[in-house]
């Protein structure tokens, strides 16, 4: 229905309509008419306000990632959007659904260079270099219909973020304007049956098949485990296709494992996965045949032209799969090969304590549908192959952006969109300093997550690859943090220090049962490198 309304409004409403309930972000002069539509919505949306931007941005993305559904974060533009941009990289390079809403500055001063409060050249250039897709509200009635097309084509094939920026001026106009409801889907491509029935041939014909699953296959988790088990090829995954198939699954298998058998394979299936390591460091040749299902037609032959490409998403493509194959016979069992090679592999890495046995004692206590959020931590990369995940988003990481800090806030992100499920973000010391202050959003917001804190007073991977690499040219990797437990007491957050594995498993144990915010340190040493088990050497090719 069409009433008088400020563009503001209409754009709040449009949001709300989408299903979106709550919206991280800071308030500032040149987004304050939205904010002020957002009060006068009353409880039809949250507005959970940070410490700053970078970690409105980060449980904007920790909430997507943790529930699969589009989550919204707004920010001043300028310096305000300039400090979310970590996040919404990660969120590109992790297919997040993350909205941003930015404001702007006046829009006749738009490209002027005036010098402006808040002021920067090519906003919009930069949101569009980080986005899926961009755009500006132009004007006040456009502004309901470009948040929802900005809704469409976040959903639409790939998801990734998408970015709209609207100048004050045009925020606060009045009008007869209209919340958008949803606009309807893209149509898909039609499937390449021609290729669906090479695939198929492939597969049903293959000794030593190996099925490598990325994030774009979180949502066709049962449709994997039962083509697995047809064709007895194990599960391959590694940071975003954690928990697809169950590690306790016998097709189930860490990085390491899926190595040893790629010498071997005779067909790959990439479902949803960029499989970027196997093919750039593992080694290809002719014998290898590779099949990508990628709702992306331009990723398959990113690195190498795989045999096959089956574009379309995931769950429908392997529903076709599993119905063409239903006419072949099952594998033969291959439960003992890839049992032995599962144990060879547990046994080579028990050399990584103390990291597994603190893996161990957050997973004793940690439900099967609790969340692990990893970091850039020797703890954090050693969870990448050897934390046990139970199913799809349980597992959350920052995909190959690596970013150093988005541990904390996007675990923070995930507890808020999930309440119903334990939540356990691990940092390092230097990680976690990056965004302390968001413990503030901890308390203000009753948010009860286990933060631990891994404290080696080091930026511990810097400095191993400054001993090991550079002669030991050990150069700005010290530091000097605070007292963590009473760091966290200040902010009114339990604080706990952990000495061993089962203080850590005790902690988290009263933590859960209270569900009450805890900071957990782990004074440690220099551990074990996990590189060797994930920087793995070329095999065949």
């Amino acid at each position: 229905m069409t009433t008088t309304m400020t563009c503001a409004e209409a754009v709040a409403r449009t949001i709300v309509a989408h299903g979106v309930n709550t919206i991280y972000g800071l308030p500032g002069v040149q987004n304050d008419w939205f904010f002020n539509a957002l009060f006068d919505l009353g409880e039809a949306v949250r507005v959970v306000h940070t410490r700053h931007e970078q970690g409105a941005a980060y449980m904007a993305l920790g909430a997507a990632m943790a529930t699969g559904r589009p989550s919204l974060y707004s920010v001043v533009p300028g310096p305000g959007f300039l400090n979310t941009t970590a996040a919404l990289s990660t969120a590109y390079g992790a297919n997040a659904p993350v909205f941003c809403l930015t404001g702007q500055i006046a829009s006749k001063a738009i490209g002027r260079g005036l010098g402006l409060l808040h002021e920067i050249p090519d906003q919009l250039g930069i949101l569009k270099s980080l986005t899926k897709w961009a755009d500006r509200v132009a004007t006040p009635g456009e502004g309901a219909s470009k948040v929802a097309l900005a809704f469409r084509e976040m959903l639409a094939g790939r998801q990734r973020p998408v970015g709209i920026e609207i100048p004050p001026d045009i925020l606060e106009t009045k009008g007869v304007f209209a919340p958008a409801a949803p606009l309807g889907p893209k149509p898909e491509p039609p499937l390449d049956e021609a290729a669906l029935e090479q695939a198929v041939t492939l597969l049903a014909n293959a000794k030593r098949p190996l099925i490598f699953v990325g994030g774009g296959a979180l949502e066709a988790a049962d449709a994997v485990r039962r083509l697995a088990e047809r064709l007895q090829a194990p599960v391959v995954s590694y940071r975003m296709g954690r928990g697809v198939l169950d590690d306790r699954h016998p097709l189930g298998l860490n990085y390491p494992a899926g190595h040893r058998l790629w010498r071997y394979c005779d067909v790959v299936l990439a479902i949803g996965t960029r499989l970027q390591t196997p093919l750039a460091l593992w080694g290809v040749d002719d014998r290898l045949k590779v099949i990508r299902i990628d709702i992306d037609p331009t990723e398959p032959a990113r690195f190498r032209a795989p045999a096959l490409a089956l574009i379309g998403d995931a769950p429908a493509v392997l529903r076709r799969l599993e119905a063409a194959l239903a006419s072949h016979p099952e594998a033969v069992s291959r439960k003992d090969e890839i049992a032995a090679v599962k144990a060879q592999v547990a046994r080579e890495m028990a050399v990584l304590e103390p990291q597994l046995a603190y893996l161990r004692a957050i997973r004793d206590v940690l439900p099967e549908n609790g969340i692990f959020v990893d970091e850039l931590t020797q703890v954090g990369y050693t969870s990448r192959i050897a934390f046990p995940v139970y199913r799809p988003r349980a597992f959350l990481s920052s995909s190959y952006q690596g970013t150093l800090g988005s541990g904390f806030p996007t675990a923070l992100g995930a507890k808020d969109a999930r309440p119903d499920v334990p939540v356990v973000s691990i940092s390092g010391d230097g990680g976690f300093m990056f965004n302390v202050q968001e413990l503030a959003t901890c308390v203000r917001h009753r948010i009860p997550l286990a933060v631990v804190v891994f404290n080696d007073s080091a930026y511990g991977n810097v400095r191993r690859m400054q001993e090991e690499n550079y002669g030991n040219r050990v150069i700005a990797s010290d530091l000097l943090n605070p007292n963590f437990v009473r760091l966290a007491e200040s902010f009114g957050i339990k604080g706990v220090r952990a000495e061993k594995p089962d203080a850590l498993r005790r902690a988290l144990e009263s933590a859960f049962s209270a569900n009450e915010p805890i900071l957990i340190e782990v004074p440690c040493g220099v551990m074990p490198s996990p590189w060797p088990f994930i920087q793995l050497p070329k095999v065949r090719g």
